[in-house]
């Protein structure tokens, strides 16, 4: 991995899910220089794409300060959600180019909010194939399954 700039925050995350719908995860590593800080949780019923945009949207959400931010996603329904199809969406009042509404409109609502708050660029890496942060972000999404699970009751 190349060296990065201290001014610029790199965010990669992933979600998980364990039957879809299912119990779910999502995990967020943030990096910043040489700092770096671990994010995850998780939903009871939910599926595999919630949990990729939860991961974005608690990964922007973390930040404190505005910044430059690239973020990195397995997720090629996030990476072309927010950076193809989302200005034709709100276009057409969360309409999909069918007309059917668009799934998970409320998370895309959260992240569209978010997205001038920061200077976002937005990577695709693809899932499961040794990218050492990618997989970092997938066992966080997971850590996030299992805290569900622990709090089922017996």
């Amino acid at each position: 991995m190349s060296k990065q700039s201290n001014k610029t925050v790199q965010i990669y995350t992933d979600g998980a899910c364990k039957g879809n719908p299912g119990v779910g995860g999502w995990g967020a590593l943030l990096r910043y220089g040489s700092v770096e800080k671990e994010l995850c949780g998780g939903a009871e019923l939910t599926t595999n794409n919630r949990m990729e945009l939860q991961a974005v949207i608690e990964g922007i959400k973390a930040l404190k300060n505005r910044c430059t931010v690239e973020v990195y996603t397995d997720s090629v329904y996030v990476q072309k959600g927010v950076t193809e199809w989302l200005v034709n969406w709100k276009a057409r009042g969360w309409k999909t180019a069918d007309k059917k509404p668009v799934k998970n409109d409320d998370l895309w609502r959260e992240l569209d909010a978010l997205l001038p708050t920061q200077d976002l660029s937005w990577h695709w890496v693809k899932g499961h194939a040794e990218h050492v942060e990618n997989e970092r972000a997938d066992e966080l999404a997971n850590r996030g399954v299992q805290m569900i699970k622990d709090k089922e009751p017996s």
